[in-house]
């Protein structure tokens, strides 16, 4: 029995004030619609039909590599009325999974147990008991506790309205059954909509069971209707991802303050991360590696034992086991250093390789180079690679010393071994084994009286 899942992602979200469709809102730099698609891509043998509306083309483009089949619903008229857009995709057999594009945090263990709920004889609704329940739709049951309607707060009466056990739209069913109660659907409501919730009362009404599950907790269900919501389950999100992190043998030294924007292929044990880390992309981290306070990991591939001091920014970049990183150091696209390296502070290094042990420890800027094993590159080295069209690769073999303020014009290589004395510009090849140096002569002045002030 294959399973269909449809998206609803047709509101606009008012209280957004937003030119931006409120689907599109991200929580951990992945948008309210992402994070359901995401989900529901757990299930097995499942098509995911997504309901498009308000803004509809601008979803469509920012979220075009998401696999499914997107149905525009041209005017909203309520949620049943979306669902009505997708029947031309569900088969009589198909188990039928109802989401929101605005509900990011359900979990697939929650769905799991509201399709089980799902027969011939009975279909499944996710409730959720809530201390404050207004704006949701009430459960309305029988003395004996069975499910016998779900009332919209403005159609509730006030005895209805003290009910605390919330609708969450959530709902699990079979196709010919749902296909049959979206046909007889009506909008006698004070909201003239077509409500899906009505399609509770037709199964009660035909000897079908309501089955209902709830979830483990409620943040899962809430959904993005305002810029506070969206800031909490922001926070919801990341606490999940940090406490996910803790158990793995991360220590953090505020959970709170680290923020998680994208997976890890591989986490460590005993790693240590300090105050305002930020996560981006897909990051593998060893063992025994330290993360300084400020700093941002994006896209980066960390091996034993390196240690980041505070407030750098380490992205697409490769570090080598035992390296000491920073502070204030930047790594960007496919910087590559081998083990025991050292980059200090101010130091950039853009698509460059540097060999083991050798050590960038001030104020450089090292981009498309290739470094060899040993080498000492002073403060202010930088390898000026761009002539503002092309640029240039510079290279520097093993045990090369570099002294300070030296400039590299590439393309050139300082062959192994050599010493490039301080203050030089360097434009040719330099020997092996030598020392190489540009300096202009050094000149006193003797009669050169300091200005004054008149």
């Amino acid at each position: 029995m294959s399973i269909k899942t449809i998206i609803l992602a047709a509101g606009q979200g008012t209280r957004m004030r937003s030119s931006k469709p409120k689907v599109l809102h991200k929580i951990a730099d992945r948008a309210l619609l992402h994070h359901v698609y995401d989900t529901s891509q757990q299930l097995d043998n499942n098509d995911i039909i997504i309901i498009y509306g308000h803004g509809g083309e601008l979803v469509k483009q920012e979220l075009n590599q998401l696999d499914a089949n997107w149905v525009e619903q041209k005017q909203q008229l309520g949620t049943g009325h979306a669902v009505q857009q997708a029947v031309n995709f569900i088969d009589d057999d198909d188990k039928v999974l109802i989401l929101y594009g605005d509900v990011p945090l359900l979990k697939k263990s929650s769905i799991d147990e509201l399709l089980e709920n799902v027969s011939s004889q009975s279909i499944g609704l996710l409730t959720v008991n809530l201390d404050n329940p207004t704006g949701y739709g009430r459960i309305v049951r029988s003395d004996g506790g069975e499910v016998q309607k779900i009332v919209e707060e403005k159609d509730a009466s006030v005895a209805e309205k003290l009910i605390d056990e919330g609708n969450t739209g959530i709902i699990a069913t079979l196709g010919y059954l749902l296909k049959n109660w979206l046909s007889s659907l009506q909008n006698s409501n004070a909201q003239n909509e077509f409500y899906l919730t009505d399609i509770i009362e037709m199964a009660v009404n035909e000897g079908i069971e309501v089955k209902t599950n709830q979830p483990q907790s409620q943040d899962e269900v809430l959904g993005v209707n305002d810029r506070k919501q969206l800031a909490y389950l922001e926070r919801v999100y990341q606490l999940e991802q940090t406490e996910k992190m803790m158990e793995q043998g991360v220590s953090l030294r505020d959970p709170t303050r680290v923020d998680v924007r994208g997976t890890f292929q591989h986490l460590g044990q005993d790693v240590e991360v300090d105050i305002n880390v930020l996560f981006e992309g897909c990051n593998s981290i060893g063992n025994n590696v330290k993360i300084g306070a400020n700093s941002i990991v994006k896209n980066a591939v960390i091996a034993d034992d390196v240690e980041i001091l505070a407030h750098c920014i380490i992205e697409d970049a490769v570090i080598g086991a035992g390296c000491r990183i920073g502070p204030f150091a930047r790594l960007r696209p496919q910087a590559e250093l081998a083990s025991e390296v050292h980059i200090g502070n101010f130091v950039e290094i853009k698509k460059s390789t540097v060999g083991t042990g050798s050590k960038i420890n001030h104020l450089s800027y090292i981009g498309d180079a290739s470094i060899g094993s040993k080498v000492n590159i002073g403060a202010g080295t930088i390898t000026c690679n761009y002539d503002g069209v092309n640029k240039f690769k510079t290279v520097i073999e093993d045990d090369v010393f570099i002294g300070s303020d030296t400039q590299l014009i590439a393309p050139v290589t300082v062959g192994k071994g050599a010493t490039i004395g301080a203050g030089s510009t360097i434009t040719k090849d330099t020997p092996e084994q030598k020392l190489t140096l540009s300096r202009s002569k050094q000149t006193s002045i003797t009669a050169w009286q300091r200005p004054k002030k008149r």
